[in-house]
């Protein structure tokens, strides 16, 4: 992990643990909670110069297979300017993921926190349309 990569992650660490309980993982990738959508937060070089965090986001696992999912995502629900829903069908059902990757080189403690709670909070509501109370 180059140094760049190592400080971004750093940066969002703090930024992050203002919120949500953060773990480090060994790869130095960060994981942590936000309203029921379990994320994944990883660092690494684009290209040369091109440093960026890629976030990821199980939004929902096991939907039922006879729902129509992919439709109801396609049209928008619980759409997010950061970040793109990608379902997916498993073995017991569909799948669910929200991801955004973005460079983040120089971004202060604040940004970041703005940043990754605009990208998670899409997540939060993309899964409170799919599964209602």
């Amino acid at each position: 992990m180059t140094s760049s990569i190592a400080d971004m992650l750093a940066v969002a660490r703090t930024a992050l643990e203002r919120y949500h309980d953060v773990t480090v993982d060994d790869d130095g990738a960060l994981t942590f909670a936000h309203g029921g959508v379990v994320c994944a937060l990883q660092g690494l070089d684009l290209e040369d110069g091109l440093p960026v965090l890629n976030l990821t986001c199980v939004v929902a696992w096991d939907l039922p297979a006879e729902s129509d999912v992919p439709s109801q995502v396609a049209l928008g629900l619980g759409e997010g300017l950061f970040g793109t829903a990608r379902v997916i069908r498993g073995d017991a059902g569909w799948d669910v993921t929200w991801r955004y990757a973005f460079p983040a080189s120089g971004l202060d403690e604040k940004a970041m926190g703005t940043l990754l709670m605009l990208v998670v909070s899409g997540a939060s509501s993309l899964r409170a349309a799919l599964q209602p109370e």
